[in-house]
């Protein structure tokens, strides 16, 4: 994609979407942490169904640990890899009760050294708990980043890096979530809906999708 390209690419697709937000739910920062933390390798939808019971009765982190281990997994026992994500998520509320009195650090570094924390949970906190123009590069935008050209890259970190350099600074705080509702909705990954694709006229991608 042309530099002259990504900020009429960019444009579109704000004016598609004004205020992207995330389709995760919740009512905190630390309830997005969380949220997101269980996210790993599984739907937004599906978290949001186990979300919806457990934040009522344990929505912060001395909530959880009061709720213990077994109780966590029974909340969350329908999405992927739900025993591993229990431990890392108590390990995680401890932590937060311990060490920050149950509040969400603002630092990339200090959210990485939280159980169950990657780069990309922490970009994604730093983005929408903080408004900071972070790029999380999930499956969606990394296909999205290559397909059309945006920001090629071999790996999720090489992209992001690249993400950095080339989305203009005005459109830097929402770039990560326009990115992902394209790939989500629109730039999948079997079938790409290109025709119906309002950025395809800067999008290098060349065997487009005919009609039906």
């Amino acid at each position: 994609m042309k530099k002259t390209d990504i900020p009429l690419f960019f444009a579109e697709l704000q004016a598609a979407n004004p205020h992207p937000v995330t389709e995760l739910e919740y009512g905190s920062h630390f309830q997005l942490l969380a949220a997101v933390l269980l996210s790993a390798q599984a739907t937004d939808v599906g978290v949001n169904k186990a979300t919806r019971k457990l934040f009522p009765i344990a929505g912060t982190p001395q909530a959880i640990l009061d709720l213990g281990l077994e109780g966590l997994e029974e909340h969350i026992k329908t999405i992927g890899l739900y025993r591993s994500k229990a431990k890392n998520l108590m390990a995680t509320c401890q932590m937060l009760v311990e060490q920050y009195g149950g509040d969400i650090p603002r630092t990339r570094e200090a959210l990485e050294q939280l159980p169950g924390v990657g780069r990309k949970t922490a970009n994604v906190v730093l983005n929408v708990a903080f408004g900071e123009p972070t790029m999380a590069v999930d499956t969606h935008i990394f296909r999205v980043s290559n397909r059309t050209g945006l920001a090629p890259g071999k790996n999720p970190l090489e992209v992001e890096l690249k993400l950095l350099k080339r989305v203009p600074q005005t459109y830097a705080v929402h770039a990560h979530h326009w990115l992902i509702l394209l790939g989500r909705y629109v730039c999948q990954a079997r079938k790409p809906r290109c025709r119906e694709c309002r950025v395809s006229p800067w999008c290098d991608f060349k065997p487009k999708t005919q009609k039906p």
